[in-house]
């Protein structure tokens, strides 16, 4: 069940009443936890279940549910299992074709999106982004022709102003939004391309965790990257974006130049 990210006028009734009815609590962080349930006068036991003893604790959770316990699992703020721990748990209950009921509540990704001012039809969650610089770039290698709005997670929040400036290097003039504090007292949402937002990050540091929504890649622009290419480096290029064989590239190549693949082969392969 989703807790408010911020705001903790944003649980529901009947989240509330889950909590109320629950015999135990799971909670990534049950000092958290125990504030939330202290807000709202709940006095409930708590068993700590998050990344570091997911694994030591599944058996015991397992035993409590097999017993018949009604569980709640929560996470810090938001839902879990979403950038959470969560996943191997719920996979494991319904493998034992035991119950699992998922209540709706808020979600920072969804709101942020919703706020961004950017396409909402389509979107990736990427999620927290790793810290390597050559893991990030492994991720922006596969998100860098993706045809959806993009959305990531970012904490602590000294590290936006770089995340801004790779994802400014890594994708271009691409329009983007930062939330900041969602549904907190000091909400903020500062939005521009990729560019402008990294200048502004540069006079402007920020506090509190931020979710990141960038657009699209820009079909008009895309279309012709390759225009200035000759044969050889379009060919070149298009096996490093888009990891792919040289034999591959060519009949790409040659369907995106409405040009003879034997011309792009012998043209390739010209010593």
């Amino acid at each position: 069940m989703p807790t408010p990210i911020g705001n903790l006028d944003d649980i529901t009734i009947r989240a509330l009443k889950i909590l109320e009815e629950a015999d135990v609590v799971l909670a990534e962080d049950t000092r958290n936890t125990g504030k939330l349930l202290h807000h709202f006068e709940l006095k409930k036991k708590m068993i700590s279940y998050h990344e570091h003893n997911r694994m030591e604790r599944q058996e015991q959770v397992m035993d409590m549910l097999k017993q018949g316990q009604l569980l709640a699992l929560v996470s810090d703020a938001g839902m879990p299992g979403i950038s959470d721990p969560g996943f191997e748990l719920i996979h494991e209950i319904i493998s034992e074709d035991l119950t699992v009921v998922v209540l709706p509540g808020a979600n920072a990704a969804l709101t942020a999106l919703v706020g961004s001012g950017l396409p909402t039809d389509h979107f990736y969650f990427s999620g927290f982004l790793p810290r390597k610089k050559k893991d990030r770039e492994e991720i922006f290698a596969r998100l860098r022709t993706m045809e959806t709005t993009i959305i990531f997670y970012e904490s602590p929040p000294h590290r936006i102003q770089e995340t801004i400036q790779d994802l400014a290097a890594n994708f271009g003039d691409r329009n983007v939004s930062i939330a900041r504090e969602i549904t907190k007292r000091y909400e903020e949402y500062i939005r521009g391309t990729l560019e402008e937002v990294a200048g502004w990050l540069a006079e402007n540091p920020l506090k509190g965790e931020c979710c990141i929504v960038m657009e699209a890649i820009k079909q008009e622009n895309e279309s012709s990257w390759w225009q200035h290419l000759t044969l050889k480096e379009h060919v070149e290029q298009l096996m490093e974006r888009e990891d792919c064989s040289s034999k591959d590239a060519i009949k790409k190549v040659a369907k995106e130049r409405d040009v003879p693949k034997r011309e792009v082969y012998s043209t390739y392969h010209l010593k």
